[in-house]
């Protein structure tokens, strides 16, 4: 009877032993990872944090303590509410209309085709291919005298327009181009999420006699909200730190007069690289943040919000049945 009490006891000793010895391994081998991410990434961001408080330069970062003062100057800056204008109306329209026409290209290629993947790599591929060339391509085509895009709309009888020359058209054509890049990343989310769902439940649905489109509103778009959240949050993030396409499609002789394209993240490299005014660029790098972080977390809270309502919804029709 000793000898079979004290077995299962040396058994558990050794997978303990054994799961200890993989928890140890797997720690060691992630760890350079954390280590690496950590001073890479999230020291910068409390260093960034400290001087914020300091008129800070090159040389001495910490080279005098000013609290609250640079981001006072901040909002007193016409510049800095003039980029934070602009960057807010490109975010909403690159975010808006990247998801929804990922939304409509999802549900088109969402049924197997002969042709799906070749259009799924097509529109893929934009988001592949680097910043830097995309928006020289783009550049050459919104050219006032050369573009492909003017070239097209001389057919039609139409002047040649200086895209982004002037200030009521720089904008939108960069939302355009941007929208262009990020759509095939947010289609094959989509499309992910749809071919996800139960072929039973679209076959129940158009068994009780909905149509296509009532199919898509109280079947696949519900059961997307949680992949819609995702893609909200990354296109928000990822638009309201735009940068390489203004930098280089504005710049030279087609640069939009006025500051017309000027957002946070460009102010934000001037002041650091140009004027050498790291602290008060430390400020407007603190601000971006805070204001994704509050957009993040309302988008997160609605999200959660509309959860709830429909969880008690569903309870209330539970219990009057």
């Amino acid at each position: 009877m000793k000898t079979k009490s004290t077995a299962p006891a040396a058994r558990r000793r050794g997978l303990s032993e054994i799961e200890r010895k993989k928890r140890v391994f797997a720690y060691s081998m992630i760890a350079p990872v954390i280590l690496i991410f950590g001073f890479v990434r999230i020291l910068p961001i409390f260093q960034n944090f400290l001087y914020s408080f300091f008129h800070s330069s090159i040389g001495n970062p910490l080279e005098k303590f000013l609290g609250l003062a640079n981001f006072t100057d901040l909002f007193k800056d016409h510049l800095f509410i003039l980029s934070l204008r602009n960057t807010t109306f490109f975010a909403l329209f690159v975010t808006f209309f990247s998801v929804i026409f990922a939304v409509l290209l999802a549900v088109m290629l969402s049924s197997p085709t002969r042709g799906g993947a070749f259009y799924e790599t097509v529109y893929f591929l934009p988001v592949i291919t680097p910043m830097v060339p995309v928006a020289v391509v783009w550049k050459w085509i919104y050219d006032p005298t050369y573009g492909l895009l003017n070239y097209i709309l001389s057919w039609f009888g139409v002047a040649p327009v200086g895209w982004l020359v002037f200030p009521d058209t720089a904008m939108i054509a960069i939302i355009i181009m941007s929208v262009w890049k990020i759509v095939g990343y947010n289609m094959i989310i989509f499309l992910v999420g749809i071919r996800d769902i139960p072929e039973s439940y679209l076959e129940a649905a158009r068994i009780d006699g909905a149509n296509t489109l009532q199919v898509f509103r109280r079947i696949t778009l519900p059961l997307l909200r949680p992949i819609m959240l995702f893609v909200l949050v990354i296109s928000t993030i990822n638009s309201y730190n735009v940068f390489t396409q203004v930098f280089i499609m504005t710049s030279g002789p087609q640069g939009a007069p006025g500051n017309a394209v000027r957002t946070i993240v460009f102010d934000i490299y001037e002041n650091a690289f140009r004027y050498f005014r790291t602290g008060y660029a430390a400020a407007e790098a603190v601000v971006l943040f805070l204001i994704i972080l509050a957009l993040t977390l309302t988008q997160f809270g609605i999200s959660g919000s509309r959860e709830r309502r429909e969880r008690s919804r569903l309870k209330r029709k539970g219990a009057s049945a």
